[in-house]
C-alpha cells in the first residue's frame, strides 16, 4: 500500500543556483568555500512513496532525485524553456541515466521546443522521453493541471501548475513577469488553495541597482507580500536569486506571516 501523497521542496534558487556562476559576493563565496550550505535550483517533487514526479528538470536533477528517494523520475512536468527548468532533461540521456520512455508533460509549444532542438531532440529520437500534454493529468489520487502565465517567451510559453491531492491543493508558479501582467488575480487564486509556492526571485529593486528591472521581470517579493497579506499563511516564497536577502534572513517574510521555502520541506496533500 502506498503512502500518502506529498510535495517535496527540492530546490529554491533561481536558475544559477548558489554559488551563482561568475559571482564573488560574500554569500556565493561562502557557499563555494563550504562555509555555508549550497542551494539548488528551484524544483518541486511529488511522491506517494512509490512514484516520483518532478516539476521542472534542473541542472541539479541528480541531487534532487536522490532527495526525493527516487532512482529515476516517473514523470516530469515542465514549466518553460529557460535553462534552469529544462537543462536537467539531458541527464535522462545515454551519458547519465540512460532512461527509457520517461513521460514529460508540457504545452504544445514546449513539446515543440524539446522535439525540434538539439540536444533535447535526441531524447525523443532515442525514446528516452515521451511527450504528453499537461492541461490535466490524472496520476491516480492526484490531478495536475497547467495554466498559462506571462513570462519571457523567447523559446516557449510558460505555465504554473495546480496540484490537487486527496485532501489539499497547491499551486506552483516559480516564474512570472509580474502579477499585474496576468489576467488572473493572484489573490483570488491563492484564496482557492491551501498552499501557494510563488516566484520570489528578488526581494526588492535594491538588489540590482545597476540593472534595468524590465530586462529581468519578476514580481518583487516585498510587493507580493503586500498584495497577499490577507492570505499570507498559504504562501511559500521560492525561486530566490542569489542576491535575495531572504536566503539568510527570512524575517522580512516570516514577520508578515509568509514562509520562505527551504530544501527538504514536505507538504502533505
Amino acid at each position: 500500500m502506498s503512502a500518502a501523497w506529498e510535495l517535496v521542496v527540492l530546490g529554491v534558487m533561481q536558475d544559477g543556483g548558489l554559488p551563482h556562476p561568475g559571482c564573488a559576493c560574500d554569500r556565493c563565496d561562502a557557499a563555494a568555500d563550504g562555509e555555508r550550505q549550497r542551494e539548488h535550483v528551484a524544483c518541486l517533487g511529488l511522491t506517494d512513496g512509490q512514484r516520483a514526479y518532478l516539476f521542472d528538470a534542473t541542472p541539479d536533477l541528480g541531487h534532487q532525485l536522490r532527495l526525493l528517494g527516487a532512482g529515476r523520475p516517473d514523470g516530469i512536468f515542465l514549466t518553460h524553456a529557460h535553462i534552469g527548468h529544462v537543462m536537467g532533461l539531458l541527464y535522462l540521456g545515454r551519458e547519465a541515466l540512460g532512461a527509457r520512455g520517461v513521460p514529460v508533460y508540457a504545452t504544445a509549444a514546449m513539446q515543440s521546443f524539446v522535439r525540434d532542438n538539439a540536444p533535447w531532440s535526441s531524447l525523443v529520437e532515442q525514446g528516452r522521453v515521451r511527450l504528453f500534454p499537461n492541461e490535466s493529468v490524472d496520476l491516480g489520487g492526484v490531478r495536475v493541471s497547467a495554466f498559462q502565465v506571462p513570462h519571457r517567451p523567447e523559446h516557449s510559453d510558460t505555465v504554473g501548475y495546480r496540484i490537487e491531492g486527496p485532501t489539499r491543493t497547491a499551486i506552483y508558479i516559480p516564474d512570472i513577469d509580474g502579477w499585474d501582467a496576468w489576467e488572473t488575480d493572484i489573490r483570488d487564486l491563492v484564496a482557492e488553495v491551501d498552499v501557494a509556492l510563488l516566484d520570489a526571485t528578488f526581494l526588492s529593486p535594491d538588489e540590482f541597482p545597476h540593472r534595468d528591472p524590465s530586462e529581468i521581470p519578476h514580481p518583487f517579493a516585498i510587493d507580493t507580500m503586500e498584495r497577499l497579506a490577507d492570505v499570507a499563511d498559504r504562501v511559500w516564497l521560492t525561486h530566490l536569486n542569489h542576491t535575495n536577502e531572504l536566503l539568510d534572513d527570512p524575517a522580512p517574510a516570516t514577520e508578515r506571516g509568509f514562509r520562505v521555502a527551504r530544501e527538504g520541506e514536505r507538504i502533505a496533500l
